[in-house]
């Protein structure tokens, strides 16, 4: 399959931008993805001890 240089450079910078959205994302809430996985963590370590 080919693909023309410019459709290539098009994508590749498309693509960056995505890649560059979603780490922007993950660092400005990555406070409340930290406090949502302890979260669920103390949860399943709860109902684990509750079986027990």
């Amino acid at each position: 399959m080919y693909i023309d240089p410019t459709t290539g450079g098009v994508l590749f910078q498309a693509l960056a931008g995505v890649f560059i959205a979603a780490s922007g994302v993950i660092l400005v809430f990555s406070r409340r993805i930290r406090e949502g996985i302890a979260k669920l963590r103390r949860k399943t370590r709860k109902d684990d001890e509750d079986e027990n």
